[in-house]
């Protein structure tokens, strides 16, 4: 038995640094479960480098470092690439924000810390004792997982080394192959069926190379006409719970005064919906997006698999906090599984990515569920600009869902893209005036509009006015040249209207900025309460508005013009408003609807019209499901 278990197959999957430090990877989890179940002759174990090196360099300094990307990859490429530090150096302190934590001047000591704690946990592993390691490689790991597999390999010449994640999907990787040697095959897509077929291969023949039509896989014998090949799940309720074992392990090996209280990553589904084709569209999905490479269609849990596994996870490691992973929830699945989770009784906390349409009925049983922060696709004030952006909504749903959000008391952590390539006059105007009505709900983030590969702006730039398309130029500081152009790296740069946009959105900016200020000046005192409230009364409304450096400002709506209001609770076009109040004329209908506009407690475009004003209690509203 003990002879057995010696000879037993092992494999170890890396995440490096800059993901989340508190969060497993829910990568290697997922692979080490599914790999477990099917192969329990091979032995998996996972390393969370992030966290040892978060422990070492501090908490607060990882985390200024995960938030950028330039900043982040340089420090691994000065490891990798000594003699050009200065080069690299230069760009970090470009692109570190000047409230960072990290200074400019610290970049050498940085590097020299992480540097020092990094080849400590090499030397720590026994490299040789494993016959595969797969690396997962995201934003931002890019330089960290080349430097930890060139020296990985150096320990251990005969490991095979597999790499995968959205880093290298989609992309031709002849090219990567033959700079870097000490890579055996990228993994296209997920990794779960690939690698079971690889280790399976290794079981048989230990010794042996693998063959080289595993499908999922390119290596260097892969002919280079053929095509990225995925190979995934069909179903992912074939899946077990993700295995975080190893990265609690790292977690109580930690001081005492360093250990925390995780969030655990949990996925409904796999891809995004809105991808589908649609008739009439050559676009498919969010123009800008690229977030989806490493998936073919959309595929989703059922809810009681989503239920079942949050409920094992938590109590397994006594853990509350939880972030859906997915690109976006399943609509059809979310009423079922927050449901249950509801019935569970425990006191949950959610982030999870959503879409505007998501309503306020279906939000408040998010927040029952726990639910307290989300990032909604809004994207755009505009509905011009949300068309180029083909996101499917228009400015009015999007104020809908900020409104909603604001009145279940979830935090909305959403984005705001200025300079998009095509973005005219017309949009940043539409964008300024709806900014007036969007000062009542959470601030939404500016993000600058950055190329992705394999995003379909990338895929058609000249329909967006791009002349030419190529990796960021920040690759050529970070990279040697021959890397730097061994294939389409995640970031793009391109030539365009790119500077003429920048000046374009300057004035949207400065609003949002002073949007911040007075939606923070306003909740000083600590409370959850929304700028722009109503009570009701039976027969009459009251709406409060808060104001700064002044007493809130009422309005009272009684009868019919009370039911209006409640009625528009959800937009509602004006045909419907005249149907469900026959008995106003239309033109006092017409004039109280505009009354409303312009004291901006209601929004209109495109004939429909908004209440703005969030409900104290979400039982008195008319609203579908």
């Amino acid at each position: 038995m003990i002879a057995a278990h010696r000879q037993r197959l092992r494999a170890v999957l890396v995440s490096t640094p800059w993901p989340l430090f508190n969060r497993p990877s829910i990568q290697l989890g997922s692979l080490k479960a599914f790999l477990a179940a099917r192969l329990p002759q091979v032995r998996v174990d996972t390393r969370h480098f992030y966290l040892d090196v978060a422990a070492h360099i501090g908490f607060e300094r990882y985390r200024a470092l995960c938030e950028r990307t330039w900043p982040a990859e340089c420090v691994y490429a000065a490891l990798l690439y000594p003699s050009r530090l200065a080069e690299i150096a230069d760009l970090f302190g470009r692109e570190l924000p000047s409230q960072s934590v990290l200074g400019a001047a610290d970049f050498e000591k940085l590097v020299e810390d992480v540097g020092g704690i990094s080849q400590a946990l090499i030397a720590q592993t026994d490299w040789r004792a494993y016959r595969l390691a797969g690396f997962s490689v995201t934003l931002s790991q890019l330089t960290a997982a080349l430097f930890f597999i060139r020296a990985v390999k150096r320990t251990a010449p005969d490991l095979y080394v597999v790499v995968g994640g959205s880093t290298f999907s989609g992309r031709p990787a002849a090219g990567l192959l033959r700079q870097m040697p000490e890579i055996d095959a990228i993994a296209s897509g997920e990794g779960e069926r690939p690698l079971e077929a690889l280790l399976r291969h290794l079981c048989v023949a230990p010794g042996a190379r693998p063959p080289e039509d595993i499908e999922g896989l390119t290596t260097r014998q892969t002919p280079g006409h053929v095509p990225v090949r995925f190979s995934q799940m069909t179903q992912l309720d074939r899946l077990p719970a993700p295995d975080y074992d190893d990265y609690f392990a790292q977690v109580a090996g930690l001081p005492p005064h360093q250990r925390f209280f995780p969030t655990l990553p949990v996925e409904m589904s796999r891809g995004c919906w809105w991808r589908r084709p649609r008739p009439g569209s050559s676009v498919q999905g969010c123009a800008f997006c690229n977030l989806n490479l490493q998936w073919r269609g959309y595929r989703s849990k059922s809810a009681e698999q989503i239920t079942d596994e949050i409920e094992y996870l938590s109590t397994r490691h006594q853990c509350l906090s939880l972030a859906f992973m997915d690109n976006v929830l399943p609509a059809a699945r979310v009423a079922a599984v927050f449901g249950r989770l509801a019935e569970l009784g425990r006191d949950f906390k959610f982030f999870a990515e959503i879409r505007a349409d998501f309503s306020l009925r279906r939000l408040a049983a998010m927040e029952a569920a726990g639910v307290e922060e989300v990032q909604v696709g809004i994207e755009a004030l505009s509905t011009s600009l949300l068309a180029k952006l083909n996101k499917g909504t228009t400015a009015i749903e999007n104020l809908e869902a900020m409104k909603n959000c604001e009145a279940v008391g979830i935090v909305s952590r959403s984005n705001l893209i200025i300079g998009f390539p095509g973005s005219d006059d017309r949009d940043v105007a539409q964008t300024l005036a709806n900014l007036e009505f969007a000062a009542y709900f959470q601030p939404l983030r500016v993000v600058q509009f950055w190329l992705g590969y394999g995003s379909p702006v990338y895929a058609c730039p000249r329909a967006y006015g791009l002349q030419a398309v190529f990796s960021h130029p920040y690759y050529g500081r970070l990279l040697p040249p021959s890397l730097r152009q061994a294939l389409p790296w995640m970031i793009q740069a391109y030539r365009g209207d790119r500077m003429v946009q920048r000046r374009r959105w300057q004035p949207v900016k400065a609003r949002v900025r002073k949007w911040a200020r007075s939606y923070a000046a306003l909740h000083a005192d600590g409370r959850r309460e929304p700028i722009l409230s109503f009570r009701d009364g039976g027969d009459f409304i009251i709406l409060r508005q808060k104001r700064l450096a002044a007493e809130p400002m009422t309005h009272r709506l009684t009868g019919t013009s009370r039911r209006i209001y409640l009625f528009c609770q959800h937009r509602r076009s004006l045909a419907r408003i005249r149907g469900a109040f026959p008995h106003v004329g239309e033109d006092r209908l017409r004039a109280f609807l505009a009354m409303l506009v312009e004291k901006k407690l209601m929004f209109t475009e495109n004939g429909q019209y908004l209440s703005l004003a969030a409900p104290g209690r979400i039982r008195k509203i008319e609203a579908p499901a």
